[in-house]
């Protein structure tokens, strides 16, 4: 059995609460010790034991306690009682851009930081062009902080975490900010450590994400640990309490249920138009390959054979599109350039949510172009994939590969380009009841109802 490094038993943390600001006086100078105070506990009586290698989601409602425990847990914070043993080096983001010096640039912070986690000079020289490279904030690199936006303090705080290599990486909530390509890129990355046996405690509101990534979690509620079971579990009994709590405050009644049954009424089904542009000429077809290139370079897998040179998503006019309204049909385009002579290159793409989870994949095997054949050096190819997008109101990624058979079986195939983060878009669902819906992928069902005599 692993190592157990996080052990806590009993901890609180209380807080004054006054009344009046001159109670504070009256407290401190009353000669009897007369108390003009209560006590408000942010945690009360928490013990749980985490070992080595476990990934803990922290799940609870605004102020029940999450991120007062993670505090206690890096030293920010001091419990009012109880006892709490870590073993090991800890990597946090419990506020972005906490720790950074603003006057000091980016560069200079990521020395500090490891400089405070007893990293030498050396190794830090060793560490800093990952860093870097994964924050990917351009020259703002050598910048004052203070200069940042939310979204490049995130950048650069999870990188500078992610690459101390730390035992235990604590997150709270930090990776909501940022595109869906950042967002992509950190879950790759903590997956990464988790099966490299770092210890990580994630808190998030986004039940998908903990579900995604974390075996445990935690339900904590008005300070108190109220379950430690498995993610799945622990998700599912925290959106029943959230269910709960919106009947008992609505009555039992919600009163936008009628607008609701109406809207649901009025619903037709989105029709994007009949009208189909598959025109291509060098214009369209490098139409934000600078964009592409840049971001299909994470993590990008090439053997050489052939690549992507632009992957685009189109409506049906052949307008580049990052937002799709549920039930519109959209093109998925592939440039494809051979730099070898290919007998038979198969293609296929994933789509992912912006933690990374591939939801949709399909292959040219399923369809009734197979492959392309007999491919020259130096062609150039384009491949149009036209579908119906009926995903869930979010953030999504194409995932693009292209491979050559190395059985005719088709069962191992060599991939010749691999682009994990191509094409990122956004669905909006016009239909309240959509947007809310669980689940990700809603498709089209052929459903009758009929009423049976008694």
């Amino acid at each position: 059995m692993s190592e157990i490094v996080i052990k806590a038993e009993n901890l609180s943390k209380a807080y004054k609460i006054y009344e009046k600001d001159i109670d504070r006086v009256k407290e401190a100078l009353h000669p009897f010790h007369k108390r003009y105070s209560k006590d408000f506990f942010a945690l009360r009586d928490v013990s749980f034991e985490i070992r080595r290698g476990e990934n803990v989601g922290l799940i609870g409602k605004n102020g029940a306690g999450k991120s007062t425990l993670l505090k206690i847990i890096t030293g920010v914070l001091t419990p009012s009682s109880g006892k709490l043993e870590v073993k090991g080096k800890i990597a946090s983001l419990l506020e972005l851009g906490a720790g950074f010096n603003p006057e000091m640039t980016g560069v200079e912070n990521i020395y500090m930081s490891g400089l405070l986690m007893n990293y030498s000079r050396a190794e830090m020289d060793s560490k800093i062009d990952a860093i870097i490279s994964f924050a990917d904030i351009g020259e703002f690199i050598n910048q004052p902080v203070k200069t940042y936006s939310s979204g490049m303090f995130a950048r650069l705080a999870f990188a500078v975490n992610a690459f101390v290599e730390p035992d235990i990486l604590i997150i709270d909530e930090a990776l909501s900010v940022g595109d869906a390509f950042f967002q992509s890129k950190c879950m790759d990355k903590m997956r990464t450590m988790i099966e490299s046996g770092v210890t990580v405690l994630f808190v998030s509101h986004d039940t998908f994400a903990v579900k995604n990534l974390c075996q445990r979690a935690f339900l904590i509620d008005a300070g108190k640990l109220v379950m430690d079971a498995t993610a799945n579990e622990v998700v599912e009994a925290y959106r029943d309490s959230i269910i709960k709590m919106r009947h008992e405050l609505s009555g039992g009644q919600s009163p936008a249920i009628t607008a609701l049954i109406e809207e649901m009424k009025l619903a037709s089904t989105n029709t994007a138009g009949s009208k189909i542009n598959l025109s291509i000429t060098e214009e369209n077809l490098k139409f934000n390959q600078e964009i592409f290139l840049k971001n299909a370079a994470y993590q990008r897998v090439q053997n050489g054979k052939a690549q992507f040179e632009n992957i685009q998503l189109l409506n049906l006019d052949g307008e580049p599109i990052s937002e799709v309204i549920f039930g519109q049909e959209v093109i998925l385009r592939m440039v494809i350039k051979f730099n070898d002579n290919v007998a038979m290159l198969g293609m296929s793409y994933h789509i992912r949510n912006s933690n990374g989870v591939d939801l949709v994949y399909t292959d040219s095997r399923f369809s009734d172009v197979k492959a392309i054949f007999d491919a020259k050096r130096g062609d150039i190819y384009v491949v149009d994939w036209q579908f119906k997008v009926e995903l869930r109101q979010e953030l999504y990624n194409f995932a693009c590969a292209i491979s050559t058979p190395v059985e005719e079986s088709l069962d191992s195939p060599d991939i010749c380009d691999f682009v994990p983060l191509a094409v990122q878009f956004k669905v909006i669902s016009p239909n309240k009841f959509l947007s809310l819906a669980g689940g990700y992928v809603h498709w089209y069902n052929d459903m009758k109802i009929r009423k049976l005599g008694r």
